[in-house]
């Protein structure tokens, strides 16, 4: 763990937004790669591609994003609220490929 202060309260103010900013860039791009993944799986259901070689792709990428998850919660010592809604959106994510998996079985399973 590295412990950081500043010399006085404004060197503490600059290092504090500058970790916060920092924090709040990679939640928004992590918040946008959600929103990515929601949208393939979207379209994957409208054209009907309900394969399993399409559904081991979407769950790797939704694996690379909870390992995103878990390296971003692990810098985020502030705890900013963008954790929580990143948490949510990553939940969203897993309900839609739970959802997508079910269509999938359905389809190879001759709509059972």
């Amino acid at each position: 763990m590295l412990n950081v202060e500043g010399e006085d309260e404004q060197s503490q103010s600059v290092l504090e937004t500058a970790f916060r900013d920092a924090r709040s860039d990679e939640w928004k791009e992590f918040l946008a790669d959600c929103l990515k993944f929601e949208a393939e799986i979207a379209k994957e259901i409208s054209i009907e591609k309900f394969t399993f070689a399409e559904l081991e792709e979407e769950e790797q990428s939704l694996e690379r994003l909870r390992r995103w998850f878990r390296d971003l919660k692990k810098r985020d010592a502030l705890q900013l609220p963008a954790a929580e809604q990143a948490q949510k959106a990553l939940n969203s994510c897993i309900d839609s490929l739970e959802a997508y998996a079910q269509s999938v079985y359905s389809a190879q399973n001759g709509g059972e």
